[in-house]
């Protein structure tokens, strides 16, 4: 038996995960009331009981005032369950509620950050107690959809961490985001080939180039090395996002095909939400 109990801050993903989680055969109710959520356990573990995999989707709405004394009902009754709880950057929150001109739950016509300050202090049991914990500030919904896949769907390990690999270009500034910068700039730089200069590090060409000098393959070794050992560190630490940022010039070569390199090597071990983005790859071409 399955029993997830889905949550977080109010425009982070929570009702999309639902959705997924029922394509996924999961039976899902979403705003239970916390008082409820015993009893509707008690009926789902029924030994005649056809349900096997049941989704609770809760919030700040349903009565979060008694959820530690309910959780720890389904603990001493023996119930096993797991937490799914969906997190969001502020901003990011609030840019979400001004576009959909939606009001917080919690305020309704007062002002959105108030609401998520609120709901925060609200949801500090649940999130400290969260199975596993996901970070949609920059998800697009596919790729919250690879998430939910890989944790109830192909049980892959999950460390409640997701990382953004970013190549950017210096010209255009540091990413304001980025926990982690690299600079690759010491490398030979492709503009400067002809037959490279127009194209881009997801080139196999320019890739090619790129790491057919031994110091790119010693950067990335290294590179592999501190992630792998600050990764579970950050876990440990509370993190739950990492960006890490690797720049060139223009974000159009070096920085892209390092980028790349990183996220294949991260990729294979798994473990973490992982996901590869160029910021300034087609700058140059849309200048002229």
């Amino acid at each position: 038996m399955k029993f997830v109990i889905v949550t977080g801050m109010s425009g982070a993903g929570k009702s999309t995960s639902l959705k997924m989680l029922e394509d996924l055969g999961y039976f899902c109710v979403d705003n239970l009331p916390v008082p409820l959520i015993v009893k509707f356990a008690e009926l789902s573990y029924e030994p005649n009981s056809e349900l096997t995999k049941v989704a609770v989707g809760i919030d700040a709405r349903t009565g979060l005032s008694r959820v530690e004394s309910a959780f720890n009902e389904l603990k001493s009754a023996g119930y096993s369950y797991e937490i799914l709880f969906l997190d969001c950057d502020d901003d990011v929150l609030i840019k979400r509620f001004k576009e959909t001109r939606r009001a917080h739950p919690l305020v309704g016509d007062g002002r959105v950050e108030e609401g998520i300050r609120k709901e925060r202090e609200l949801l500090k049991y649940l999130k400290k107690n969260a199975s596993y914990i996901i970070d949609s500030s920059h998800l697009l919904t596919r790729e919250l959809k690879s998430e939910i896949d890989d944790i109830f769907a192909k049980n892959k390990g999950y460390g409640n961490l997701f990382i953004t690999i970013l190549s950017f270009g210096y010209k255009y500034g540091i990413p304001s985001d980025a926990d982690l910068v690299f600079d690759v700039r010491f490398l030979p730089n492709p503009y400067y080939i002809d037959e490279l200069k127009q194209k881009s590090g997801e080139s196999a060409e320019v890739q090619d180039y790129v790491m057919s000098f031994k110091e790119a393959n010693v950067f990335l070794d290294k590179l592999d090395d501190l992630i792998q050992f600050l990764i579970p560190n950050y876990v440990i630490e509370g993190k739950n996002q990492l960006v890490i940022a690797i720049g060139c010039t223009g974000g159009k070569h070096r920085s892209v095909t390092l980028a790349g390199r990183l996220y294949e090597r991260l990729s294979e071990k798994g473990g973490y939400g992982i996901r590869l983005e160029h910021r300034d790859v087609y700058k140059d071409s849309l200048r002229r």
